[in-house]
């Protein structure tokens, strides 16, 4: 319609009222164009690419007056043409070579990346999908064992709200969960939690990314997946896993020391009966089969150590009578 409008303001622009409606919807289609191509590009890319642009337009400017082409005539066209084709060129380098690999290295013109002080270096802690979900980082931010400023991705981001659209009801709980434990960390005063922005489009897997933006920022992982974590370390990326670190914590148990807890099921063997302590550790019971539903008194006899994890055999003590 605004093409249309000129055509009839100014006809010696625009003779005719047709011709004036293609011009507009020609031009909104061209607008329409340009944000297609645009989406994805973010700010810190366009700081790079125009770092890029400066510097290869100033090394272009430093070859033009070098004194190279003072032997040919000024009002030459291949001299000209020489020339145009050497700013294209340094400021095309410039850009490809400012966009490519890691744009973190250019911390004067990033917005994130700022100036710290050298003997505070700052403690960032990259978040993955999986330590999202779980959620025990949020206790532990709250608890103060940690500090530092929380960064989490984009496309962690984008792939937490994936998984809340799900169709199956189990995946878009714990996408859902994994929102919900981003906004209480973002509630939470004493914590600092940063969106960032870049991505790697030449990789397709999100661990990968995150291996990669975790080594450009000097940041630390923090991952439930084991292989992650492995790839991590063989890439000198410092990581930290929450399931470890549970594991470290759980509290020793040895033979001969006396538990509590309540007989839930039957055992595998005759007369045994199953309970669990609070950190999920499985406890076999002997003599506990008729048990089931009750609160005992265990005498610890031995520790198996399996793949899944540890589990304790014990003895019902005898001078201990159960309590409902």
């Amino acid at each position: 319609m605004g093409g249309y409008a000129i055509s009839q303001l100014r006809p010696d622009l625009i003779g005719s009222g047709w011709l004036g409606l293609v011009i507009g919807f020609g031009f909104g289609w061209l607008l329409i164009a340009i944000d297609e191509m645009l989406k994805g590009f973010s700010l810190r890319a366009f700081s790079a690419a125009t770092f890029g642009l400066f510097l290869g337009t100033a090394i272009a400017w430093m070859v033009d007056h070098s004194g190279l082409f003072e032997f040919s005539d000024p009002q030459l066209a291949e001299r000209q043409l020489v020339r145009i084709c050497v700013f294209v060129g340094f400021s095309y380098i410039g850009m490809v070579l400012a966009m490519r690999g890691n744009k973190e290295d250019f911390s004067l013109i990033i917005p994130y990346v700022r100036f710290a002080s050298q003997s505070r270096p700052e403690n960032i802690l990259m978040l993955d999908t999986s330590v999202i979900i779980d959620g025990r980082i949020a206790d532990l931010m709250e608890a103060g064992f940690l500090e530092g400023r929380i960064v989490v991705p984009r496309f962690v981001l984008h792939e937490l709200q994936k998984l809340a659209d799900s169709n199956d009801p189990v995946i878009r709980a714990r996408g859902r969960r994994g929102l919900e434990m981003l906004t209480r960390l973002q509630q939470n005063k004493g914590v600092e939690v940063k969106i960032h922005d870049s991505d790697f489009p030449e990789e397709s897997e999100v661990d990968a990314k995150l291996v990669r933006l975790s080594r450009a920022l000097g940041a630390r992982l923090f991952t439930n997946d084991y292989n992650l974590g492995k790839v991590a370390e063989l890439q000198s990326v410092r990581h930290f896993n929450l399931n470890q670190l549970a594991a470290a914590l759980k509290p020793v148990i040895l033979p001969g020391e006396l538990l509590t807890l309540r007989v839930v099921r039957e055992g595998k063997d005759k007369g045994q009966g199953v309970g669990y302590l609070n950190d999920g550790t499985m406890v076999v019971i002997n003599q506990a089969q008729t048990l089931v539903g009750q609160q005992v008194g265990v005498k610890v006899l031995s520790l198996l150590q399996t793949g899944a994890g540890v589990i304790i055999f014990a003895d019902l003590q005898p001078a201990a009578p159960a309590l409902k």
